[in-house]
């Protein structure tokens, strides 16, 4: 067993991969990112998960995305809800924000001598987004062992994991059921109302509702009325 860094959002999927890599490594450490999301709730859930899952140390990095990306989740136009059409890259798209978050993670990493870099990337239920995909993932870890001292040196090699990357949602739920997730303490919807309450409607809301109903479970952030 080895240390890690995990890029924890907060949100359904970056979850359960923290309480993965629990099992599989000796030592946690939690990166979340304040972005100017406007769902920015979901850095609560992530302070919470972080505690609850024994991460020796939980860092939040302030970044200026919210100021230049223009992306519907850091106030630059609407979210689309109710499955509307958005295009092939949905506006939901943050200009290269897994490279960014990944790079943090690696240099992170580099100094914790921690091999393993962990991620709740999905390519089943993605969304579209192109930072999402295997082929992304698997050129990150190719930069990763070209482009650190400690590699070179040989004295690491790293490994991006991304152990949700083929699951379907309703896996990913039953997963985090087996794992004893407290799904009451994650954050998925885009556009949350001024309490922080799931909204229902955007895509990450109905892909969340969809795989809860699939794996046959309640979502305890499920708004009145709504359903897969």
């Amino acid at each position: 067993m080895s240390a890690a860094v995990v890029l924890l959002s907060g949100g359904l999927d970056s979850t359960v991969s923290l309480a993965l890599a629990a099992g599989e490594c000796s030592s946690l450490h939690a990166l979340s990112f304040a972005y100017g999301q406007r769902h920015a709730r979901e850095l609560e859930c992530a302070r919470w998960q972080a505690r609850r899952w024994k991460a020796r140390e939980h860092r939040i990095i302030q970044l200026d995305f919210g100021s230049w990306a223009k992306s519907a989740l850091t106030g630059h136009g609407a979210v689309p809800r109710d499955g509307e059409p958005s295009g092939a890259i949905p506006p939901t798209y943050v200009p290269a924000r897994n490279t960014v978050l990944l790079a943090y993670a690696l240099a992170w990493a580099e100094v914790l001598e921690a091999p393993r870099i962990y991620i709740g990337a999905n390519a089943v239920d993605y969304s579209g987004y192109p930072d999402c995909r295997p082929e992304f993932l698997d050129a990150f870890q190719a930069l990763a062992n070209l482009a650190t001292r400690a590699a070179i040196e040989g004295r690491l090699r790293f490994e991006i994991r991304a152990p949700l990357l083929q699951l379907s949602k309703a896996e990913i739920v039953r997963l985090g059921q087996r794992l004893a997730v407290d799904f009451g303490h994650t954050h998925s919807c885009y556009d949350p109302g001024a309490e922080g309450a799931a909204c229902g409607a955007c895509d990450a809301c109905r892909l969340r509702l969809q795989g809860f109903a699939a794996a046959g479970l309640a979502d305890p952030l499920a708004p009145a009325g709504a359903s897969g």
